[in-house]
């Protein structure tokens, strides 16, 4: 099953040194049933204006990617961690038992990103700070996974079973993922227009992918899109062993 939300049906937000297109529930937005997907909690559609940005505030358990498209970010955190994060840049903080951090835009133009964020496999990590930078040229017409969990050598590493993909398609070219059933597939298209084995997605528009097979994208012009793989979370809860009961022995003999 491929679900398509289209542009016009996100939540959006105007605090106005902040525009922000939530996809997911977030602050005081709240939609029971569009809380998650797979391990994919948030993924927010950011725009901060100039001389402004986000106060020293904290996170915990949770596998924190920001990704910048245009402008850039100055982050400083309890980890005394500082840097930018510029255009083409990936920057994770895996929270896991708590930090703070702050993030304001000191340039004299907007800064535009997207923040996304995917539970842990564990809980309880040590917190900690991870930042690369691509180079446009390196996800023209392919899947480039840019941050992962999977082992992938040469990117931005965090703590989930899951892999962020940046892709810019060109008119009438194509990208191939594989999307076994245990998987969920996520795609945002920033900016064209590209079919997901046929459906059809535009600007802005979200793809939620429940596939037991390949996923093709092609791209009716130039495009760029986020492609977020996640387990599908089917195995959260209880597990076989604790469905089997037990008898209570204690309270038997009381």
């Amino acid at each position: 099953m491929i679900e398509i939300i289209k542009a016009n049906d996100r939540h959006f937000s105007d605090f106005g040194w902040l525009k922000t297109y939530w996809l997911f529930s977030f602050s005081d937005y709240f939609d029971p049933h569009n809380i998650q997907f797979g391990a994919l909690r948030v993924f927010n559609d950011d725009v901060v204006e100039p001389g402004t940005g986000f106060p020293t505030h904290p996170h915990k358990e949770m596998e924190i990617v920001t990704i910048v498209l245009d402008g850039e970010m100055t982050h400083q955190d309890s980890m005394g961690n500082k840097a930018v994060i510029k255009a083409g840049d990936v920057q994770r903080m895996s929270a896991g038992t708590g930090l703070t951090h702050s993030e304001f835009n000191v340039d004299d133009r907007p800064v535009y990103f997207y923040q996304i964020w995917i539970f842990p496999d564990e809980p309880g990590l040590t917190p900690t700070y991870d930042q690369k930078r691509f180079e446009a040229s390196e996800w023209r017409n392919r899947l480039l996974p840019v941050a992962s969990g999977q082992g992938i050598d040469g990117i931005v590493t965090f703590h989930a079973d899951a892999t962020i993909y940046r892709c810019s398609l060109e008119g009438g070219e194509e990208a191939v993922h594989k999307a076994p059933a245990w998987r969920r597939i996520f795609i945002y298209l920033t900016e064209g227009q590209v079919t997901a084995n046929e459906a059809p997605l535009k600007s802005k528009d979200q793809a939620r992918v429940d596939i037991d097979a390949t996923l093709f994208l092609k791209a009716q012009q130039q495009s760029e899109l986020i492609l977020i793989d996640v387990p599908s979370c089917k195995g959260w809860g209880y597990s076989s062993e604790t469905l089997k009961g037990q008898k209570n022995i204690e309270a038997n003999n009381r």
